[in-house]
């Protein structure tokens, strides 16, 4: 067989209908819009409106609470932290805290710390330093040797530039 001799399979590749291409091709004219009105013109948007009348969505009372205080926890459960130390990633002697977490891939942004879940089985002794951890994953995490310590996350924020002072020299400093 040749470059020139291949090809595809038979009906693998199929041409895009032309639209708009006279009454002969079937879809002319309106090119397959339909008729008139707002639909059959581009750039329409109006998804849940109704017509002027005032939306469902806006007709329902408000329902609920948002705290917008509330922490947002990533969360590691106990059997992802041992196979993190099975795959070689966490080293179970050094003390596994919230950047050794996040070197380890096993979250990609803390947010506003991690929080230690118990779902899985722990067998290596550990000692871990994270925001929040269920009584049952501190249960078993000194069921198999190791401390859990609690700390508040303290996200790294990027250093504050200094502005240069005004001097008298410069223009439209006040004198």
């Amino acid at each position: 067989m040749k470059l020139n001799q291949l090809s595809d399979n038979e009906g693998s590749r199929k041409d895009r209908k032309r639209v708009g291409r006279g009454i002969g091709s079937g879809s002319g004219k309106t090119a397959g819009a339909g008729m008139k009105g707002q639909k059959s013109r581009s750039g329409v948007s109006i998804k849940g409106f109704e017509g002027g009348q005032m939306p469902l969505h806006r007709r329902l009372p408000k329902r609920g609470f948002n705290n917008i205080f509330a922490k947002e926890y990533k969360v590691v459960n106990l059997g992802l932290l041992q196979t993190a130390i099975d795959g070689g990633r966490l080293d179970a002697k050094k003390p596994v805290d919230t950047a050794a977490i996040v070197a380890a891939g096993l979250v990609k942004s803390p947010r506003d710390g991690i929080r230690l879940l118990a779902k899985g089985e722990l067998k290596a002794k550990v000692n871990v330093t994270v925001s929040g951890a269920s009584k049952a994953a501190v249960a078993a995490v000194e069921k198999a040797g190791g401390t859990v310590t609690l700390a508040a996350f303290k996200a790294a924020k990027p250093a504050k530039t200094a502005k240069p002072a005004k001097t008298a020299a410069t223009p439209g400093a006040d004198a």
